[in-house]
């Protein structure tokens, strides 16, 4: 025999309140106080209330709920599993904490600018935070036109309308090259696919460092790998086939260094002594790899205090913000 549904009537006659006091308890309003909520939201979990299409974004009493979309890089999956995700969202988290606010990670993996329409409008979140911009710089920008209520980790581009938060790349790329031109190196390889905005820019303080000391960059000491190990060691292992005479590497992200660290070893390569490597990111487990990695951080609390600050703090839109980068000298370049 099937139970009797709860309505939202039942739910407010046992409640003692009104039915749109019982809907904007549900639905964690403001106008109810926290005693009320509480009694209500447990009634409904006794009663078997069907209250899913009622909850709020988050638990009650939250100040704002913020949620976490990953654009899809294109062509490949989106970068969850990126170590270094974790770390921006340990910064957001905490951030969020502090402000007495949730987060969220949201499913869906935008690549168009109807997908970003879709996360902005469907849900229920008091501010969006892009983790990345991929190809759509573009479809950011006509966002902007209609939404200010988004944030998105990633580089400032020409002519960007909305407001993004992230490292300074072109001065990091340029700190990693001129810590290996420093130290010697001359054959320095660059790492990354410069598709992705951030590794474009990280590129291109890589060739400024190059030129600044005379040099000019050698188009076959770059190699488009992708965020992870397999493409960094697929590229590392082309190198030495090709026979081209490498002495350092600028990696575009900590992953892609372990990855040159990995075909290095196989190929009896020492580093420090015949390569130096250089990472991007200062992940946990940069300090743990064998050799421990030289790498640039990012301020990664500092960027999740900005972007809940923009989402929560402004009334418009707002001004995008460069974070300041810092080499992290380890084993890997030997000094």
């Amino acid at each position: 025999m099937n139970r009797k549904t709860t309505r939202l009537e039942d739910l407010a006659r046992k409640a003692g309140v009104s039915v749109s006091t019982a809907s904007r308890a549900l639905n964690d309003s403001p106008a109810v106080n926290m005693q009320t909520k509480q009694a209500i939201w447990k009634l409904a979990r006794e009663m078997d209330y069907p209250f899913r299409q009622h909850m709020p974004a988050g638990p009650i009493g939250a100040k704002a709920n913020i949620s976490i979309v990953v654009p899809r890089p294109q062509g490949r999956p989106g970068r969850l599993s990126d170590p270094f995700f974790f770390e921006l969202l340990s910064g957001i988290g905490d951030a969020a904490r502090e402000r007495d606010c949730d987060v969220h990670i949201s499913h869906v993996a935008p690549s168009s600018f109807d997908d970003l329409h879709v996360a902005m409008t469907t849900n229920r979140a008091d501010g969006v935070i892009f983790v990345g911009q991929s190809t759509l710089h573009s479809a950011f920008n006509r966002l902007a036109e209609t939404e200010t209520r988004f944030v998105v980790w990633g580089a400032e581009l020409p002519e960007q309308n909305y407001c993004s938060i992230g490292s300074n790349n072109p001065l990091g790329g340029k700190r990693a090259t001129r810590h290996l031109l420093r130290l010697g190196r001359r054959r320095v390889v660059f790492l990354g696919d410069t598709e992705a905005p951030e590794a474009m820019q990280r590129y291109r303080g890589y060739r400024e460092a190059i030129e600044e000391e005379g040099g000019d960059a050698d188009p076959a000491l770059y190699k488009a790998a992708h965020f992870n190990v397999e493409s960094a060691e697929a590229c590392v292992d082309s190198l030495m086939a090709e026979k081209v005479a490498f002495d350092g590497i600028v990696a575009a992200s900590d992953v892609i260094a372990l990855g040159a660290l990995r075909a290095l070893h196989r190929a009896g390569r020492r580093v420090p002594e015949d390569v130096s490597v250089v990472g991007y990111d200062n992940v946990p487990f940069a300090r743990y790899a064998i050799p421990a990695l030289t790498t640039i951080d990012q301020d990664t609390a500092t960027a999740g205090r900005l972007m809940i600050s923009k989402l929560l703090d402004s009334s418009g839109p707002s001004r995008s913000e460069r974070l300041a980068t810092e080499l992290i000298i380890r084993e890997s370049t030997g000094g």
